[in-house]
């Protein structure tokens, strides 16, 4: 009997180009470019060719010079590449113009990273932010091209919607979209209500930017075994998992979506309700990759993305993350010195995880106070005035009364500290 043998399936052969203007960073456009193969690869792309091109000015019609697009055509040629990745966001006219110049596929960074999503993407929840995603973004490029493109080279770049979607009208993608916002919407509602029954436990979300060590530390913290790959892009989902701090008092970790530069705006609207877990917790915990060179563009590519989806003024701490594979601890003590309020970690090898456990407990007990209440029906304005201040975990109504379990931050407990005073109690009793 012949054995059968499995094979790996055959990696696209792929360009990379980036194009930059004189008066941009010249360093962090190649740094940009180097990020944009790490992508490559993670979508399962053979990059054969990194090319850069710098301009006065950005060309309208294709983006890159007639020069450069000549020579972009022999490279492609020479080395039989069927795909070609601009790191750049390309213009729907870019886009077709460049695919009829060079006569095969032609991606953008957002299309990547979007085929990336679409092949990660393992909860219902996530496929559906994906698909979104994917249509709000084919929206302005719907034409013929994609369906031929489609048929001609499929792989890289053609994964999500079907064809039958590509090759209809605006109208009815449109009319896909709202169905697939409104589903969306019916499974946060649902998350909602989970998320309420959980309100009584301090609530700590990882963020940061891909490929930091996030879902290694949630399995660290947690002691569970959230999916770890060394790729961008591994966690899509938001995976939630109790923890005991030091008191011994239970808690919830979430782990969330990893961010990058120059993330897709429709990308990050999409995946606002998978975000919502970071949004409502007490704690954020933002991981950071000390090992690598550009960590502090990194940590403002977090912080800037964090304020665009609405979650900002919340408690943060900076965890660097992998100190065991720093080269000196001389680096270690500046990096100290230069962020003091923070914690220094090796998530893989359970360096300072203990201090790291500490620093959440204290750092939620300095910003979250929790009391339990029996107010008298006769003081309903007090209770109006705790429900506007506080968050209230727990009402009980009894005959002669409301018993309340609040959490107040500490910017509120000066002006709600009469109230507390006069009606606190022992829920136990």
């Amino acid at each position: 009997m012949a054995k059968i043998y499995e094979t790996a399936p055959e990696r696209e052969k792929a360009i990379l180009v980036k194009v930059f203007l004189k008066s941009d960073d010249r360093d962090e456009a190649i740094e940009l470019l180097d990020e944009l193969e790490q992508l490559a690869n993670t979508a399962g792309a053979e990059v054969v060719e990194k090319i850069y091109q710098e301009l006065p000015a950005y060309n309208p019609a294709t983006l890159i010079g007639k020069g450069k697009l000549d020579e972009l055509k022999e490279l492609a040629e020479l080395d039989d590449v069927h795909l070609i990745i601009f790191d750049n966001e390309l213009s729907p006219i870019q886009m077709r113009n460049l695919s009829n110049e060079l006569q095969i596929k032609v991606l953008d960074r957002s299309g990547l990273i979007l085929d990336i999503f679409s092949k990660n993407a393992r909860t219902t929840e996530a496929q559906l932010e994906v698909q979104l995603a994917q249509l709000q973004y084919l929206l302005p490029r719907l034409s013929r091209m994609w369906a031929h493109i489609s048929e001609q080279y499929g792989g890289i770049g053609t994964r999500g919607p079907g064809e039958t979607q590509l090759e209809s009208d605006r109208r009815v993608v449109r009319h896909h979209i709202q169905i697939l916002k409104e589903k969306i919407q019916q499974i946060d509602r649902q998350n909602k209500e989970q998320r309420k029954q959980r309100k009584k436990m301090p609530r700590f979300a990882l963020v940061g930017y891909t490929n930091s060590g996030k879902s290694t530390l949630m399995n660290t913290i947690t002691n569970s075994n959230v999916l770890v790959e060394n790729k961008l892009f591994a966690t899509l989902s938001t995976t939630v998992r109790q923890f005991t701090l030091p008191n011994n008092k239970p808690a919830l970790l979430s782990d969330t979506i990893g961010f990058i530069r120059n993330l897709p705006h429709h990308l990050i609207a999409s995946f606002r309700t998978t975000l919502a877990e970071a949004n409502e917790s007490d704690v954020l915990l933002q991981v950071i990759d000390i090992s690598n060179q550009n960590f502090r563009v990194m940590i403002n590519t977090v912080n800037e993305t964090l304020e665009e989806i609405g979650i900002k003024d919340k408690p943060m701490i900076y965890v660097f993350n992998k100190i065991d594979k720093l080269d000196s601890l001389d680096m270690l003590h500046q990096l100290q010195s230069e962020y003091p309020q923070s914690v220094f970690i090796s998530a893989e090898r359970g360096i300072n995880i203990t201090a790291l456990l500490e620093r959440m407990q204290n750092e939620y007990e300095k910003y979250n106070l929790t009391f339990s209440l029996f107010i008298p029906y006769s003081a309903g304005a007090d209770v109006n005035k705790l429900y506007e201040n506080a968050e209230i975990l727990e009402r009980i109504d009894d005959n002669d009364g409301t018993r309340l379990l609040i959490k107040v931050e500490s910017r509120n407990k000066d002006r709600l500290m009469p109230i507390i005073e006069k009606y606190s109690i022992d829920m136990d009793k």
